[in-house]
């Protein structure tokens, strides 16, 4: 199902129960800069709700430019092409009830006569309509049988038709649905957004046929994302003891399934073009050696990053992440124990660990900051940890992480004798990773330590022990050493 832009502002006036909630006023502005950021961000749509825009070319795929920089061929092939038709069978979803209509276009043959008349490779003949041309041509001749020129001489046969060379077939053969979904979202008090996506994809097969053999020359496929994405904030609060104020803005982004389709038909009919190039079935003019192995290089760039693709379309790593990894820390963490108000403290550390397999990886953590409760103790403490990770996406760029383990920390560690205020301690924290170039990753993560001596705020009060709870953001470089 396709979202929808939002957009609803409303105040109510009335018995509303207890009174405000406390900021109720800063609230307030917060929702009317929500409602007005909405406003401007949509005003180009709901200004003039009845004005269109006038007709214009049609808007270009963003294959289309590399399909027209092709190299020249030293002679274009007569290609025919029959019926180009989806072969999904499939219809629009819909929450409720059905719908007749398809999930794609049933008009690709028009798609794909284009796209071969702006490659240059090829000369589209009319084949779909072959019936219709035929019966025109009938037309024609029995006029020319039976009127003569202007000058009373014999018009003569119309000339033959063309026939093709090769035949192109194929077809639309796969519209798969959210394919891969998700979203985030957060409220407090009654006030905030969410956001939301879909990706569904598309899938287009091509081959070229010889006419005088019946051998398939080359056969290709090309899979097109169809991205849909939603955004929608309000605020639902209490302004006064009596009145509730209730905003809402939103904006949705649905990719026309056509022009996806549009641009699988022209990625299509360019690689036919290139890898037929490659094995010798057509032929490049003369002078165009240097714009042949550009495009080929390109082309098999582009091919060798569709071989590490996955089936949610995402591009994977062959070595995402070797050898040892050392990294750096920022941290903000709070201590939870058996004293009232804990403090929020800044914390360090460096990290070093080493792959395992290509899922786990085992390392040390260090680190070093301090524990606070409000009027009651201040402290520094130190940690070593030991711990195993593992990631759940390896060969992503960007994977969720779990890791576990154990080990020791140090409670005032540059006061009296070492070992005297030493406290064992296991922990578990998780987290994402995204990796930034080929050995450089970005690391956000939230965890905690549980230290089952219950000495870290000198009270043992209770059946809990203390802990220390940390987010942490750090940077990470792969070395590849041992690798």
């Amino acid at each position: 199902m396709k979202w929808t832009r939002i957009f609803r502002t409303g105040f109510f006036a009335g018995r509303a129960g207890p009174a405000g909630l406390a900021g109720a006023r800063g609230g307030l502005l917060l929702a009317l800069a929500l409602a007005a950021a909405g406003l401007a961000s949509g005003c180009t749509h709901y200004a003039a709700p009845f004005a269109t825009p006038a007709a214009h070319p049609g808007i270009e795929s963003r294959a289309a430019h590399d399909l027209r920089a092709l190299p020249r061929p030293a002679d274009p092939v007569v290609a025919a092409v029959y019926r180009f038709r989806d072969q999904t069978g499939q219809y629009k979803p819909q929450d409720a009830g059905s719908s007749f209509s398809t999930a794609v276009t049933q008009g690709a043959t028009s798609i794909l006569m284009r796209a071969l008349e702006e490659s240059g490779w090829f000369v589209p003949i009319e084949r779909e309509g072959l019936s219709n041309l035929l019966n025109e041509r009938q037309i024609i001749q029995s006029i020319r049988q039976q009127h003569q020129g202007a000058e009373g001489q014999d018009l003569g046969p119309l000339p033959p038709l063309l026939y093709a060379g090769v035949m192109l077939e194929g077809g639309i053969v796969g519209y798969d649905t959210n394919v891969l979904t998700g979203g985030a979202g957060a409220r407090y008090f009654g006030i905030g957004g969410s956001g939301e996506y879909r990706k569904d994809q598309v899938t287009v097969y091509l081959r070229a046929v010889s006419t005088q053999s019946g051998r398939v020359l080359k056969t290709v496929h090309t899979t097109k994302t169809i991205l849909s994405q939603k955004v929608d904030g309000g605020a639902f609060l209490f302004v006064d003891q009596d009145r509730l104020l209730e905003t809402e803005a939103g904006y949705s982004f649905n990719e026309p399934p056509v022009l996806a389709v549009t641009e699988a038909i022209d990625q299509s009919v360019r690689a036919l073009v290139l890898e037929g190039i490659r094995e010798g079935i057509w032929t490049p003019a003369d002078g165009q050696t240097a714009a042949v192995t550009a495009a080929l290089e390109q082309y098999a760039g582009e091919a060798d990053r569709a071989r590490r693709r996955d089936y949610f379309d995402r591009l994977l790593r062959e070595r995402p992440r070797p050898g040892v990894a050392i990294g750096v820390y920022g941290a903000g963490q709070q201590y939870d124990g058996d004293v009232h108000s804990p403090q929020t403290r800044l914390a360090g550390g460096l990290t070093v660990r080493h792959a395992l397999t290509e899922r786990w990886a085992f390392g040390v953590d260090l680190d070093a900051g301090r524990i606070a409760a409000e009027n009651v103790f201040e402290t520094r403490v130190a940690g070593a940890f030991l711990g195993l990770r593992y990631h759940l996406l390896p060969r992503s760029a960007v994977t969720p992480y779990v890791q576990a383990g154990g080990g020791v920390r140090l409670i005032d560690p540059l006061e009296g004798r070492f070992g005297a205020n030493r406290e064992p301690e296991v922990g578990a924290r998780g987290g994402m990773e995204m990796l930034l170039g080929p050995r450089l990753g970005l690391d956000l993560s939230a965890g905690a330590t549980y230290a089952p001596g219950d000495a870290l705020d000198g009270v043992a009060v209770g059946r809990y022990a203390d802990s220390i709870w940390s987010l942490r953001l750090g940077v990470t470089l792969y070395t590849g050493w041992l690798d």
